[in-house]
């Protein structure tokens, strides 16, 4: 039995001890601290996506969940003359689509069975077929199943079409090495609680300044405007709204840590291994994976019911919750699956606690593998 829960999930994730600490101090958001604590966390999220301003990059922090950030962008970037292509293999892509939909944006979703990934090919013939597309937007690490979608090669195909590209990287910044630039993306976007091992409260879009400028004037929302908020950061380095002082804290912390770990590569290496070790005890227990193994991402894994009757997945869960292993339920429209996170603040050790509870819990529901 653990002393603690641990989040086995896609975010929020279990946090260190020192980062939960760094939250004890109150903070005024006017104070010279936290606007240097600020400035410090926007440049270096620039960094870890190997940009910088002098590239002409910046970043914009969002109060709200990562979906906050994803629409600030789309309702803001998106003008009244220019049309959205969304690529779709899964519930992220289909809320961005959703997001178009309510403010009432000219787009097209193109849609991709939710086991396969979205490719390049596919995506550069919608665009010579729809030359009036003028930004496509895209999921890195699907969470719906944990897919991997080839966003370098998308954006090739966006850069050669002369496309602007947004990519919602919520699960997977800070435990993929992304260079934004090589990359093409011209809109990164990702949360607090994920990789970078954070807590929740805000959410963030890495720009490419020329684009970012392009948006003056056109958002849809008043608390979202993308520019508005850009523009109100750098005049002061302070928020036009009440900030998560106490989570912008704590996110400084998280990313000085991750600098102590070896930075993205360290951390990659991680939750590759915590991955390799959940992979090898499920397969031990007798479990299947949803996805072929070359398209599945390391950031969340999926695992189809057991065949057997006996299994409930509302009995495994609690069972599984009160030996203090968090686990995630599936998110699949023609498949019966659980997930699994493998980032966080969890190591391999984590891991097989996790998978003796697992077997425990098998064991004593009867099931059958």
């Amino acid at each position: 039995m653990l002393h603690k829960s641990l989040l086995f999930t896609p975010g929020p994730l279990s946090t260190s001890l020192t980062v939960k600490q760094s939250m004890l101090k109150d903070m005024g958001s006017r104070d010279h601290e936290f606007i240097d604590a600020v400035k410090d966390i926007r440049n270096g999220l620039l960094h870890l996506a190997k940009v910088s301003k002098e590239d002409g990059y910046e970043s914009v922090i969002i109060q709200g969940s990562g979906t906050f950030a994803v629409e600030s962008v789309i309702s803001s970037v998106v003008g009244e003359k220019n049309k959205l292509l969304v690529l779709a293999n899964g519930a992220y892509g289909e809320r961005i689509a959703k997001m178009a939909g309510m403010h009432k944006l000219n787009y097209e979703v193109l849609r991709f069975d939710e086991d396969t990934v979205v490719t390049p090919e596919a995506t550069a013939q919608f665009l010579q077929q729809h030359p009036d597309i003028s930004h496509v937007a895209g999921i890195h690490s699907e969470t719906t199943t944990g897919l991997f979608n080839p966003i370098e090669a998308i954006g090739a195909v966006c850069k050669k079409y002369g496309k602007v590209f947004i990519v919602d990287a919520m699960s997977s910044f800070g435990g993929v090495a992304m260079d934004m630039k090589a990359m093409q993306i011209d809109f990164l976007v990702s949360s607090s609680n994920k990789c970078i091992e954070g807590v929740p409260g805000f959410a963030f879009a890495l720009c490419r300044r020329t684009e970012l400028e392009k948006a003056k004037g056109q958002a849809r929302s008043l608390s979202l405007d993308l520019f508005d908020q850009w523009a109100g950061l750098e005049a002061s380095g302070q928020f036009r709204f009440t900030p998560p002082t106490l989570s912008l804290m704590a996110f400084r912390q998280a990313m000085r840590e991750l600098e102590e770990e070896g930075g993205i590569p360290a951390r990659e290496r991680r939750y590759k291994t915590n991955k390799q070790v959940l992979d090898e005890g499920m397969e031990a227990l007798g479990f299947k994976p949803y996805l072929k193994p070359e398209i599945q991402g390391h950031i969340i894994s999926s695992f189809l019911y057991p065949a057997d009757p006996a299994f409930n997945f509302e009995r495994f869960y609690d069972k599984l919750n009160k030996r203090g292993f968090i686990i995630y339920p599936g998110k699949l429209s023609k498949a019966n699956a659980f997930r699994i996170g493998n980032i966080g603040q969890i190591f391999p050790d984590d891991v097989k606690a996790l998978l003796a509870g697992i077997k425990e819990v098998l064991e004593e529901e009867n099931v059958s593998m």
